[in-house]
């Protein structure tokens, strides 16, 4: 079964499928990353298209909110924005608003189901994405949230079909690169990761996502590999 993004929240409507056990693997394993407190700003991106990651950090930044920590989900992805539709939230102002100045940060973000989850969704679609998040504006702005919040999660675009992701790495402390399971090709995982590389980002591991389990399970599990493990070898 693929999540339906209608669907896509199971950490909140079923605490205790496996797939929600797995989010919160994953939670802990960035918790540990972030034990000296100098890992709070996360990007998430994959290779291509259609792979995951909005559900996946979707399904995180509440699994998150749920332990009490004050959690920031950006929607990142400037082209083909999401967070808004899972979230069922207005987009008719965001990110693009802050950064083309019209608007602060404090009148854009929205607090959502959970007492301590927010999200600055994108706001209207711009015509210059990737230069408008390498703006001095959006550096700034995450710094701000940073001291607003315990963790900061964006969904950014994928690696190979533009350069915002990219530009995006530069600015935060880790990225995690989600990874289809039966869909993502070996070859565009490397290159992406290389693309990732060349602009020195913090690539703190893959989240596997849709890999089908035996019949114990029967669904979709989610694990966090260093970016040591065998995908990469």
């Amino acid at each position: 079964m693929v999540l339906d993004r209608r669907e896509s929240i199971i950490v909140r409507e079923n605490p205790k499928s496996p797939v929600s056990e797995a989010y919160r693997v994953l939670r802990t394993n960035l918790e540990f990353a972030s034990l000296d407190g100098q890992l709070k700003c996360f990007l998430f991106t994959s290779s291509g298209p259609n792979e995951g990651k909005s559900t996946t950090v979707s399904n995180l930044a509440v699994a998150a909110a749920q332990t009490g920590a004050k959690v920031l989900l950006i929607d990142g992805d400037l082209r083909s924005p999401t967070l808004h539709r899972v979230f069922q939230c207005s987009n008719r102002k965001g990110l693009t608003s802050v950064l083309v100045g019209r608007e602060t940060a404090a009148e854009v973000i929205q607090q959502l189901d959970e007492a301590n989850l927010f999200l600055l969704p994108t706001g209207p679609i711009p015509p210059n994405p990737a230069e408008l998040l390498g703006t001095e504006r959006m550096k700034e702005l995450l710094s701000q949230v940073r001291q607003e919040y315990d963790y900061i999660y964006i969904d950014a675009p994928p690696v190979l079909a533009v350069t915002d992701a990219a530009v995006l790495s530069r600015r935060v402390d880790g990225v995690i690169l989600v990874v289809a399971s039966g869909m993502t090709h070996r070859k565009a995982l490397i290159e992406a990761r290389d693309r990732l590389a060349r602009v020195n980002a913090n690539l703190l591991g893959v989240a596997l996502v849709r890999a089908k389990f035996d019949s114990e399970y029967q669904s979709y599990y989610y694990y966090y590999y260093s970016t040591e493990a065998a995908a990469f070898e």
